[in-house]
């Protein structure tokens, strides 16, 4: 068996990866490829699709919930947001840009303290959340 777990970054982008060859007995070879993809965009941090184990390593299913219906709303972060969208579509965009971040059902978000900006909800949103102050 080889194994090779490495990680890629760029100014936008940190990808872990992990692979395994394995197939002695069967004598075929089989290669199974996962990536996880961190991206930062206009100060916000998505992880799309982060694997269980992460989700059960955080602890997610033990934080609190709130969720809205389609909707605009002004939001500012009093504090740093981790959340994890079960359900929804929101474009977010910060205060004074132009340019706009969109996560939807799957994504693991992180918020920054002090960010100002407007939720464009247009799927209903379902989602597990945790600040820190």
């Amino acid at each position: 068996m080889a194994s090779c777990v490495g990680t890629l970054s760029s100014p936008n982008h940190t990808l872990l990866f992990s692979q395994i060859k394995h197939s002695a007995a069967a004598k075929t070879r089989r290669r199974v490829v996962r990536a996880e993809s961190v991206i930062e965009k206009l100060g916000i941090k998505i992880e799309r699709n982060p694997p269980h184990s992460k989700l059960t390593q955080l602890g997610i299913k033990q934080w609190p919930k709130w969720g809205c219906p389609p909707s605009k709303f002004p939001w500012t972060y009093d504090a740093k947001e981790t959340c994890y969208l079960l359900e929804g579509k929101v474009k977010v965009t910060p205060s004074g840009s132009n340019d706009s971040v969109e996560i939807g059902a799957g994504d693991l978000v992180v918020f920054p303290k002090g960010m100002s900006c407007t939720w464009d909800v247009s799927v209903g949103v379902d989602k597990h959340y945790k600040f820190e102050y």
